[in-house]
């Protein structure tokens, strides 16, 4: 059965150092269920699972018991090629999500083909109750939709979340550093207006700051925005 079949070959590339590092920089994922294998390793894994007729059994048994079979599910769905396909699997495969990584990992290519049909999806997804649901949406709002797809709108979509959960606040964040890199004109007025909580406003400030895409003169001006308790 594949199932049995990669938790042999995860077993036989198991780190038990790396394992260690993994549980204390994926806090949310259950300690128990890190193997221990790296990621340029599950990559190779998944593009020959991706190649076997049996692989619809691996992504339809929801939820895996393994982080790294989260892993394997979020490479082999980014390697699809259909479109529509890597949709509905991805969609599927979302509320099974625990930890950022397995969420951050997961970046299909094929989205490019179809940004329209992908709005569909990623204006659902932000509205999910589910943490890294929310947190995916965003980042294919980062991902996707800040270059030749980019409008104002979005930048307000995202402000307007409100969230106690750290992972969601990180990413909001992140969207807006990145937003003042490659809109800065359209995003700044968010920061000037303060138009995001405080811990999410400061964040952003500190990432766009530590950023290369943003000149020194904005960086100097973004630093007098930074709000106090």
């Amino acid at each position: 059965m594949i199932t049995d079949d990669i938790r042999a070959e995860l077993l036989k590339n198991q780190d038990l150092g790396y394992r260690d590092l993994q549980k204390t920089t994926i806090p949310s994922a259950d300690a128990d269920s890190i193997i221990g294998v790296r990621t340029p390793v599950l990559r190779s894994i998944a593009k020959e699972l991706a190649k076997r007729d049996d692989i619809s059994v691996f992504l339809d048994n929801l939820p895996h018991k393994l982080f790294e079979e989260n892993q394997l599910h979020a490479f082999i769905l980014s390697g699809m090629k259909d479109l529509d396909e890597c949709l509905k699997l991805v969609d599927r495969f979302l509320p099974y999500v625990d930890n950022w990584a397995t969420c951050d990992q997961m970046s299909p290519k094929v989205f490019r083909k179809n940004k329209k049909l992908l709005l569909g999806y990623v204006e659902k997804w932000i509205s999910s109750d589910l943490t890294y649901v929310k947190r995916f949406a965003i980042g294919m709002l980062i991902e996707h939709f800040l270059d030749e797809d980019f409008k104002p709108s979005y930048l307000s979509k995202v402000a307007k979340i409100r969230s106690e959960e750290y992972y969601v606040n990180m990413m909001i964040a992140w969207y807006f550093a990145t937003a003042l890199a490659k809109q800065y004109d359209q995003a700044l007025p968010f920061i000037e207006k303060h138009k995001l909580d405080r811990w999410t406003h400061n964040k952003t400030i500190q990432k766009a700051v530590e950023s290369y895409r943003i000149t020194p003169e904005q960086k100097e001006y973004l630093k007098t925005l930074r709000r106090k308790a």
